[in-house]
């Protein structure tokens, strides 16, 4: 039998970093690196998983999903929630999961693992609901985040299942629209530093959070959506002084979030300018949040001094890659002075589709 395949690609935040789990909007792109997750029928109540890039193999029985779940059980956890939508498997497969998209690198590997995984469920079990890319997503963020109680949002489950650069409203309605614009060239760079990605977004997420509630317990009438600088200006005083960037990184980079969907609304957006806001965008992460390390900022830096326009973190801190907007002719002098800088890998990528089935 011809073995039932989904993949899923992984993600850029291009703008809106650290915006999501505050229901701010977001502005992503997939790439073309991916997570295919392969299955072979194998006449067992069974799902026999391996893992190769990891050296893991495990077996997950069809119908025990009552067990407490550990952070990290990603293909459990959506077990769980596509059972609840009416995706009840009743056979056993061989299930195979690699890719070529880096681990713990801040280019969303888990949840394109969990994007795939929900995917390959319904598209072979089916549901209650139509497939589609929308359903796929929510079930995704359902699965990875609520159910395993962690602290992330929506970008990164939406964007691998929709692909494309999108914009994201990550509040509860998860309104979304498609960008149809053309960027230069995209170029990744590894740091080669794990990422830490609960920590930091646990942390970060608490303090921001907690510095919007205490302005609230004032005004009841304040929206982080509608704040601007004057607004900071006028709440500050409000703060203890360790939550006062919080609140002015989620300002500041939402007030960035909305010049950039203005700018990729343009008949030819200006990748110079979009450029321009990666930076900003990239020194309110390095200074203001302080999710860099030194080898993160020496890579942008470098990819700068190269050529590119823009350059900055991608995930959620601490380690992990940086992306770089730049003109195509400059792709090889960029890639060279990242390596240089540190880099451990540097390629550029494409924006990608989203998640989709091989039959």
């Amino acid at each position: 039998m011809t073995p039932f395949i989904s993949k899923a690609p992984g993600r850029i935040c291009l703008f809106g970093d650290h915006q999501d789990y505050l229901g701010l909007p977001v502005i992503a792109c997939a790439i073309n690196r991916y997570i295919q997750i392969k299955g072979s029928s194998n006449n067992t109540n069974l799902f026999k998983i391996s893992m190769p890039d990891l050296k893991l193999e495990f077996v997950l029985p069809l119908d025990k999903n009552d067990k407490p779940l550990k952070k990290g059980d990603h293909l459990e956890a959506v077990m769980k929630v596509v059972n609840r939508y009416g995706c009840i498997p009743d056979q056993g497969y061989d299930i195979e999961i690699l890719g070529d998209l880096p681990i713990n690198a801040g280019l969303s590997s888990s949840s394109a693992m969990v994007v795939a995984w929900v995917q390959w469920l319904l598209a072979k079990f089916g549901s209650y609901h139509e497939l589609s890319p929308t359903l796929i997503a929510k079930l995704a963020y359902e699965a990875e985040v609520l159910e395993q109680n962690s602290p992330g949002g929506k970008m990164d489950q939406y964007t691998s299942a929709i692909g494309g650069i999108i914009y994201l409203e990550t509040d509860e309605e998860s309104n979304f629209r498609k960008l149809e614009s053309e960027l230069d060239s995209l170029i990744i760079g590894e740091s080669g530093i794990p990422k830490d990605t609960v920590g930091m977004l646990d942390d970060l997420k608490n303090k921001a959070l907690t510095a919007i509630s205490l302005i609230k317990s004032h005004n009841p009438k304040f929206d982080i959506h509608e704040a601007d600088l004057t607004d900071y200006e006028n709440y500050k005083e409000i703060l203890p002084e360790p939550m006062r960037p919080y609140l002015f990184a989620a300002i500041m980079n939402h007030l960035i979030t909305k010049q950039a969907l203005a700018e990729f609304q343009q008949k030819n957006p200006d990748n110079r300018k979009l450029g321009e806001l990666i930076n900003a965008h990239h020194e309110i992460l390095r200074d203001i949040l302080q999710i860099t390390v030194p080898k993160i900022d020496a890579m942008v830096h470098a990819a700068i001094r190269a050529g590119a326009y823009g350059a900055k973190i991608v995930g959620s801190g601490g380690g992990g890659s940086i992306v770089a907007i730049a003109p195509e002719d400059k792709e090889d002098w960029i890639v060279s002075a990242m390596k240089e800088a540190g880099a451990i890998a540097a390629y550029p990528v494409n924006v990608a589709n989203g998640a989709h089935i091989i039959k």
